[in-house]
Formats: C-alpha cells, structure tokens, sequence
C-alpha cells in the first residue's frame, strides 16, 4: 500500500525506484501503467487523470506505456512464437501492415540481441534470460513514452543488462522515451538513470540526483548504497 506517495516523470528521463520487498515498488508501478486504480489520489498522464479517460484515450496510453515485470514466463502466452508475443502491440495498438511488423519484429530480435531465427521459437524453447529479451522487444515495438521495468533486467548476466541499457539509451536520445527502473542495483541506477526515488512502507522517504557523488541520507538508501557489489565495466 503506498502513502501519500508522488512521483513525477519527465520526458526523456530515466528514473529508479528503490526499497524493500513490500516497499510499494510493484504497486507504485501498476498504478503508473493502469494495471490497478487508486483507492485515493490520482495517476496523471499528460496532466489527465486515468480515471476520466476514454476509449480512445486508453487506446494512446497502452501504446505509449509498456511494462516488462520480472518474470517472462508468466508475461507471455505459451502457446504463441516470440514473432506474434512481440508484433502483438503492433497488430493491436499500431495497426501496422503484417510485412511491416515482421520487419520490426526482425529488427527488434537483433537489437535484443537474439537471432532472427528466435522469431519461429515457442517460449519453452528459449532460455530464461532469452524470453526476458523478448519481451523487452515486444515493449519497445509500438515505439512508447514510458517503459516501466519491474526488475526486468535481473534475469540477464551483468554483460546482457548492459548490451539492453545501452539499446535503451539509444531510444531515449532518439526518441525521447522515458524509464521507470525498479531495481537494488545501484551500479545500473548510476550508469542509466538521472534520479533516483527511495520509497519504505509505501512513503517516499528520499530522492536524489544520481553520479558518482551519489550520498543517500535515508536509512533505506544507505542500505542499498552500503551494499557491496564490483563495479561495473567501463
């Protein structure tokens, strides 16, 4: 349950969420995409609230707000290839031409750094870390606002994560998208995002501007800074 808790982000910036299992990460983010509504207060998205929208205004808003959670295999049909799990944004928010979406689709495996060969696959047939891959693809297909990632990173070795910030990056500077990060990896928080947001039993108890001159002040920020973990590769 969050608490009063607020949060604003600004086109083209990258923000982390931090805290605890229970902190209010998860929820905060589900209200964010209109995954659940608010008992009180309400979630804005270019100054209108959620709850008066309409059809057509859900329409641009499941387009221009993705989310990847943690776990692929519960965020993916089985039965469906990695061609149709990734165009689906496309056939059903962007009404684009099939060649065109098989062209996306062919362009996206690579920049996730899978082969083009993935996109006939079943999820089964993929590695864990794979299917993570596909569903960051299929997030970024109908070319969103915001991606929020629900720890959506964690599944793939340090030498993955940073091949998929790095093509993350390149959307931002092309594109202007913005970033919800929730993670417990400050090394990530530092090299991709410009502000960092603390939150402990549902309340924002610190916020920061990232770098290297980073010094959290709450006793949950602290923790995580006071986590021991190798730096990341230059």
């Amino acid at each position: 349950m969050l608490d009063a808790a607020s949060l604003t982000i600004a086109s083209g910036e990258s923000v982390a969420l931090l805290g605890r299992s229970g902190s209010g990460k998860s929820t905060m983010a589900r209200l964010l995409s209109g995954l659940e509504k608010p008992v009180a207060g309400s979630v804005l998205f270019n100054g209108k609230s959620l709850s008066h929208f309409s059809k057509p205004d859900w329409r641009q808003f499941r387009q221009a707000v993705q989310m990847v959670f943690q776990d692929p295999q519960s965020a993916v049909n089985p039965r469906h290839l990695v061609k149709d799990i990734i165009s689906e944004p496309l056939r059903h928010l962007c009404a684009m031409p099939h060649k065109d979406q098989m062209s996306r689709v062919d362009e996206l495996l690579h920049g996730v750094g899978l082969d083009a060969c993935d996109a006939e696959k079943l999820p089964h047939q993929l590695s864990g870390g794979q299917l993570q891959r596909v569903c960051i693809a299929r997030a970024l297909a109908p070319q969103p606002r915001l991606i929020i990632l629900d720890e959506a990173t964690s599944n793939l070795d340090l030498k993955h994560q940073l091949q998929i910030f790095e093509l993350f990056g390149h959307f931002q500077k092309g594109l202007g998208v913005s970033f919800l990060l929730i993670t417990h990896d400050l090394r990530l928080v530092n090299r991709f995002c410009q502000r960092l947001v603390v939150l402990h039993n549902g309340a924002v108890v610190e916020e920061a501007p990232t770098g290297p001159s980073l010094h959290l002040k709450s006793a949950e920020g602290r923790a995580l800074q006071d986590a021991v973990l190798p730096p990341l590769p230059a």
